[in-house]
Order: structure tokens, then C-alpha cells, then sequence
């Protein structure tokens, strides 16, 4: 075995299978114990490392090698909480394996071993020894200094170059913000005018006078007037500068927000599937909010320290080259500091982003599910979570906490020294009467705000760094190209008839298929019910149907017309949905039924109320269509949200209606309610519905029973129970369930 690979501990319930499949000759240097089949049921297997190249073992003692080649390659992918590890040679697929992602950290050490020693072995040279280090947060091994726990795989350190991405944004406002930069360049010479009027003071005035020269009135009138026109002169600069830019920053700000939230709004599903709402909410909300305290003070800060800096270092040198050269001389030293530090920073300005946002995702989980919390009696481990990810929170800022104490003392420490030596060097130069006391004090008072200017500036590296990393976890959204693209050369239809068209539509989850070359042609006005077991692809087929998802094989047509060829607002504006679970937004009741419509009249509202069988309880609350409707439908039962959600998929007047388990959560009365609804809003309309309960199927035209992706049964009620099929043993599974619910309850009456 290579000395300079450690192996890894094999789990000891593998050891014996290990000793005995996987010869002496070929010793292990790195195992994997994955625990998921392709078939995503929870089973464990092992993935070996040696010298001649991958070994996968099974449960059984089976052993399948993949020796080491040119163009190997091993490949991580994740989704909704599941992993694929994938080996290729050059592009094609070999092997691959599932896992959950609490091994996403161990996955991704494997590949970084599997890639030396592949490397290693195909070229044939000794493998490098590797010096392992552990992450000071977390405790992993660090891979060529990153650790894969907590520096995110697809997450890169933000550069400060990020911010330049931000004048897209600045552009409409060129004009306001050069008038306040030629306004912050006229309030900043103006700051520099009194140090250089206390050269004369001095040393025509004050000096003279002690020397017994009596004191000339017009000249100390002239120059204590210039002192106060140019204090007042950098006043009014100063305010005019600040407000000009603080609007701009605050538009430019604003409209960062808007241009991401509605980037975001376009976004398919696929990418909502693999956020937390707590970490959107942060980007949007406190990640754009920095930036724009970052362009409305800290960058105005650093703008002024700038010019101030070097408009200070040109005086100083016309006064005294030599004097100036000392007061220069902490500069480089200080810019070599500010070098170092910067990339410590913004990783880990980075690093505390991603924590809060954990700290957000609790808060974003709990509130909204606090009833959950409370019905299992959970407030304690809601708490611990909480804490769990404050302390984490706490950790990262500590860190970078301990840096940042360092950096800016030391900075604050140079400036000091750098005073003392301009006041040797001064008084030195004053001693040889090189210069005067008056050029010595105007000296010192130019150095005075130079240093504290220098000071300022190498604490807004801290600010920088915290804006660059907002702005890159802003543009990661901005830079997100929607899986479901509006198409290029649009086509429109005047007239949806309702017809729809699958010719072998398929679609995937990462490499799992979950719908596979369906074809099912349904006509205008035609009800079809979906049916099968739960995972048979039928709320799938739905959101193809809704464009939530594209297809990845085959297409979908409605009216003839590829459904990508249609702008997608324009094509789900013809579709009404009625989900399981209604989502009803904070408002009042008339607001919800027109959400849809939002420019409906009071009149057209209560008739789709009307049809959808819920103007008489509307009526009932307090103040009737007006009546505030809590977060998610707070305060209404089941069946009243499921109502509403009715009257305003009726309200659009859609051609297409897609009912997916609109009668699921509800009792057998208030089924019966929302089935008259539903019987008012199918007529006219082709409706695709999906019910577990066949028996509110029973006036679809046809039955299109689903399993695994694939139809394998169309027919109405009768033809499919004579093929004694699919759906037959569907209906009798439900029916001996519906006899046993009867006989459960009958039996309870008769205890009562």
C-alpha cells in the first residue's frame, strides 16, 4: 500500500466481506457505505478505493470492479434531499449509485481520492502525499483547504469584482450620480481649505505676535472668514452630495428587489424544490437591503477617503516632498494587510450568509407550521433547532470576529507610529530651519485627517466584503436560466377549444423516470380521470400539463400547438386549478375569489361565489366578501377554503380544469358541497381530475390508469372493472377499505 494514502476506517459490519471478496494484493485506501439502492429503498452497500480502481460490494459479498482509466470519472448530482454518485468513461453513464445527502460530505472526499488516485495510476506516477487538515468550524477533513460541509460545492467565495455587476442597476441614474460626484469632489477640497489657512495664521500672525508684532485685524478678519466660508461651503457640499446619492442608492436598492423578485417569479418549479423559503427571504429582503446601505454610506465613505487621500497627499507634497515621503510610508505596509486579510474575509462573510439563512429557514418552518409544533409537542425541539443554529451562527462570527479584531488595531497602531515619526522628522526640520511652525502644524493637521481617513478606509474592507457576498447570492438567483424558457418566437391562440395531445411524453427526476412515453389524445370538453397508486406519476403529468415542469422526451399540445410554443402566462390563463390543499393569501374573501382577475366587478365575484356553492357562508361571516381572510387560510374550514379556491378557478371562466384531490381532506357532507361546486365547473370545460376516492370519479368520461410513469388501462368505470385489470383491483382494495371504515364506525356506535 502507498504510504502517503491513509485508508479509511471500514465499517465493521463489512469487514469480514471485505477481508474475504477484495484480495491482499489490492489494499483498501478509501470505502463509502452508501445507503440507498437505485431503486431509492433504504439499503446499504460499499464503495472501495485501491490501487487498481473502484469496487463496489453489496450485502450479498458481491463484488463488481471498475478498474482506473483515462476519461474516468466520478461525478456528484443532488435533488430534493437525494444524491447521485455517477461513474463515466468520457461521456458515458458506467455505474451510479443513491444516497441521501447527510453523506453529501463523505461523497465528496471519495471523489477527491478517487480523482488522485486514478490520476496516479494512469499515468504512473506515485501518488503525492496529501497533508489533511480539519476545518476550525465544523471538523471535516479539508480538501486542497476547502472543507465540502461547509463551503458549499456550488457556492464559490464571492469576489469584490461582484459589485461592478451592480452599475446594470446604476445606469438610469449616470446623471445623479456624477452631479454627486463632481458635488463630493467640491465637498472634499472645500474640507482641505482650513488646514492650508493655518500656515499664514501662524506665521503671520500668532508667531509675529509673540515675537511683540501687533496683531493685523484685516488679515486675521480675511483668513478666519475663509476658515468659516470654507466650513460652510464643505457643510452645504457635504449635504447636497449625501442626499443625492442616498436617493439614488435607495432607488437603485429598490429596484435590485423588484428586478429579483420577479426573476424569481419566473423561475420554474424545479428550482423552488431545492431552496428554503427562509434563504430566498434573506437574499431578497436583508442581503439587498446591505447592499444598499453599502452604496448609500460605506461607498460614499470610501469615495470621499479616497479623494481626501489623495487630494492630502498632493498638498503634502507641495509643501514638503521629504515630509510628505515619511507621512507616506505606512501605506504600503497597510495595503499589504488589507491584501491578506480580504480573502479570509469574504469566505467567511460568505460562510455567515449561509448560516443565517439556516437560522431564517427555522423561523421560515416553524411560524407558518406552528400548529404542527404544538399538536405534536415539539416547542423543545423547535427550540434546540433554533439554537442549534444560532450557536452556528455564533461560531462562523466568531471566527471571523477574531480576524477583523486584529486587522483594524494594527491598522490604527501603523497610523500612530506613522504620526510619531512626521512629528520627529517635523520637529527636526523645524530645528534647521527648514520649515516653519506654521508649515509644521498645517502638516500635522493634514496628516491628522489623512491617517484617520487611511483608518476609515481599511475598515470598509469589512463592508466590502459583507456587500459582495450579498450581491453574489443575488445574482446566483438573477443568473438562474428557468428550466420552463418562454419561447422564442411566440405563437397565440385567439380560441382554446380544450384539446390536448401527449405523444410520448416523458419526463425525469435527476436519472430517475417518472413519466415514460405516454401518448393520450383528450377531446375538447372531456372529463379524464387519473388513477393509480400513490408515486404513479399522476400529480407529475399534471404539472406537465400546467407547464410547472417541460417534458424531457416527446410533447404536449393543446388545440394542435406545442404548449412551448405558447407564452406561458398567456397558456395558463386558459387553466383552472383546484388543488387539495386551497392556499388562500392574507385578505379579504372578495380578494381571494379574484386573484385571478383582479380587475372582476363585486357582481361577477358573488356569482362565481354562487356557483361554487359558498355565497351562503360568505354571508354568514361578519362582514360577508369583506371579511379578512387569516395567513393560509386561517379561520376558515377545509371544505370553505376548498369553496373559494372553486369560485376562483371559476371566476377565470379557464377552458382547461385540472382537480388534483379537490375532495381529499374533506367529510362525506362537505365532499358532497364541493362536488355541486365542482359539478358547476366542469360543464363546458375539459377537466383532468385525480382522485384516490374512485367513487367522485364516477362522471369521467374516461379512466386512465397510471403506475410506475405508464398508462396501462383507459375505459370507463364498466369496461375497466369487466378487464378485471389494474382498476379492478384498485376498486376492490378501496372497497373492502370503505367496508371496513363502515364496520369500524357501526361497531363504535353500538359501544356508545
Amino acid at each position: 500500500m502507498n504510504p502517503s494514502a491513509t485508508p479509511t476506517a471500514i465499517p465493521p459490519h463489512w469487514q469480514n466481506l471485505v477481508h474475504t471478496g477484495v484480495p491482499d494484493s489490492e489494499p483498501v485506501l478509501n470505502s463509502l457505505e452508501l445507503d440507498l439502492d437505485v431503486d431509492l429503498h433504504f439499503k446499504h452497500s460499499l464503495l472501495l478505493l485501491t490501487s487498481q480502481g473502484l469496487l463496489c460490494l453489496d450485502a450479498l459479498g458481491q463484488i463488481k470492479p471498475f478498474p482506473y482509466q483515462n476519461g474516468s470519472a466520478l461525478r456528484q448530482h443532488d435533488h430534493a434531499g437525494l444524491g447521485t454518485l455517477t461513474l463515466f468513461l468520457g461521456e458515458t453513464r458506467i455505474a451510479f449509485w443513491r444516497y441521501t445527502l447527510s453523506l453529501d460530505p463523505a461523497v465528496q472526499r471519495f471523489i477527491h481520492q478517487f480523482d488522485r488516485l486514478r490520476d496516479s495510476s494512469t499515468s504512473g506516477l506515485p501518488l503525492v502525499p496529501e497533508v489533511q487538515a480539519c476545518c476550525e468550524q465544523c471538523g471535516a477533513d479539508l480538501l486542497e483547504g476547502h472543507c465540502p460541509q461547509c463551503d458549499n460545492a456550488e457556492e464559490r467565495p464571492p469576489s469584490t469584482w461582484t459589485l461592478l455587476r451592480l452599475w446594470r442597476f446604476a445606469r438610469p441614474y449616470r446623471w445623479q450620480l456624477l452631479s454627486g460626484f463632481l458635488l463630493m469632489l467640491a465637498s472634499t477640497a472645500a474640507t482641505l481649505v482650513p488646514p492650508y489657512l493655518t500656515m499664514p495664521l501662524m506665521d503671520k500672525v500668532l508667531i509675529p505676535y509673540q515675537n511683540g508684532t501687533p496683531i493685523d485685524t484685516i488679515t486675521v478678519s480675511w483668513l478666519l472668514a475663509g476658515l468659516f466660508g470654507s466650513a460652510m461651503m464643505a457643510w452645504g457640499l457635504g449635504w447636497a452630495k449625501t442626499y443625492i446619492l442616498a436617493l439614488v442608492s435607495e432607488r437603485i436598492g429598490a429596484d435590485l428587489r423588484t428586478e429579483t423578485y420577479e426573476h424569481l417569479l419566473k423561475l420554474s418549479l424545479e428550482y423552488f424544490g431545492g431552496k428554503r423559503t427562509g434563504d430566498l427571504m434573506a437574499r431578497i429582503g436583508s442581503e439587498s437591503d446591505r447592499i444598499c446601505v453599502f452604496l448609500s454610506l460605506h461607498l460614499l465613505d470610501f469615495a470621499t477617503d479616497l479623494l481626501m487621500i489623495a487630494m492630502t497627499a498632493a498638498i503634502l507634497i507641495s509643501i514638503n516632498p521629504w515630509l510628505a515621503l515619511v507621512t507616506l510610508l505606512p501605506l504600503p505596509i497597510i495595503a499589504w494587510m488589507i491584501h491578506k486579510v480580504r480573502d479570509k474575509l469574504r469566505t467567511g462573510f460568505e460562510k455567515i450568509d449561509r448560516v443565517w439563512s439556516q437560522v431564517s429557514n427555522v423561523l421560515a418552518d416553524t411560524i407558518p407550521g406552528i400548529r404542527v409544533v404544538k399538536a405534536f409537542a415539539q416547542e423543545d425541539r423547535e427550540a434546540t433547532r433554533f439554537r442549534a443554529a444560532n450557536a452556528s451562527n455564533l461560531q462562523v462570527n466568531d471566527h471571523i470576529n477574531k480576524i477583523w479584531s486584529l486587522f483594524s488595531p494594527s491598522v490604527t497602531l501603523l497610523t500612530e507610529i506613522g504620526l510619531l515619526v512626521v512629528w520627529a522628522f517635523g520637529i527636526w526640520l523645524v530645528s534647521r530651519d527648514q520649515i516653519t511652525v506654521g508649515v509644521l502644524t498645517a502638516f500635522l493637521a493634514y496628516i491628522s485627517r489623512f491617517y484617520a481617513r487611511l483608518d476609515s478606509m481599511s475598515r470598509i474592507v469589512s463592508v466590502t466584503q459583507k456587500a459582495a457576498s450579498g450581491a453574489k447570492r443575488i445574482f446566483d438567483i438573477l443568473d438562474h436560466v428557468s428550466s420552463v424558457p418562454e419561447p422564442t418566437s411566440p405563437t397565440h391562440l385567439n380560441q382554446i377549444s380544450g384539446r390536448i395531445t401527449l405523444r410520448d411524453a416523458g419526463f425525469r427526476y435527476g436519472n430517475r423516470a417518472v413519466i415514460k412515453g405516454l401518448n393520450l389524445d383528450i377531446a375538447p370538453g372531456e372529463m379524464i380521470g387519473l388513477v393509480g397508486h400513490s408515486g404513479s406519476g399522476k400529480s407529475t403529468l399534471v404539472n406537465l400539463m400546467c407547464r410547472f415542469y417541460d417534458v424531457s422526451e416527446g410533447s404536449i399540445s393543446i388545440d394542435g400547438v406545442n404548449i412551448r410554443q405558447l407564452p406561458i402566462a398567456e397558456y395558463r390563463g386558459n387553466i383552472g386549478l383546484v388543488l387539495q390543499e386551497p392556499f388562500l393569501f392574507f385578505g379579504s374573501i372578495a380578494e381571494n375569489i379574484a386573484y385571478g382577475k383582479p380587475d372582476a366587478s363585486r357582481a361577477e365575484i358573488v356569482a362565481a361565489a354562487r356557483a361554487a356553492h359558498a355565497h351562503e357562508f360568505i354571508l354568514r361571516l361578519p362582514h360577508g366578501y369583506d371579511s379578512l381572510v387569516g395567513e393560509r387560510g386561517h379561520g376558515l374550514s377545509g371544505g370553505e377554503r376548498q369553496r373559494i379556491s372553486i369560485a376562483r378557478a371559476l371566476l377565470i371562466d379557464p377552458r382547461i380544469l385540472i382537480l388534483d384531490e379537490a375532495t381529499a381532506s374533506v367529510d362525506t357532507e362537505t365532499e358532497k358541497e364541493i362536488q355541486k361546486a365542482l359539478d358547476n365547473l366542469v360543464q363546458g370545460r375539459t377537466t383532468i381530475a385525480i382522485a384516490h376516492r374512485l367513487s367522485t370519479l364516477h362522471k369521467a368520461d374516461r379512466l386512465v390508469v397510471l403506475d410506475r410513469g405508464e398508462i396501462v388501462e383507459i375505459g370507463n368505470h364498466d369496461e375497466l372493472i369487466s378487464r378485471q385489470g389494474a382498476y379492478y383491483r384498485l376498486y376492490l382494495a378501496q372497497a373492502r377499505n370503505v367496508d371496513a371504515d363502515i364496520d369500524d364506525r357501526a361497531e363504535n356506535e353500538v359501544i356508545v
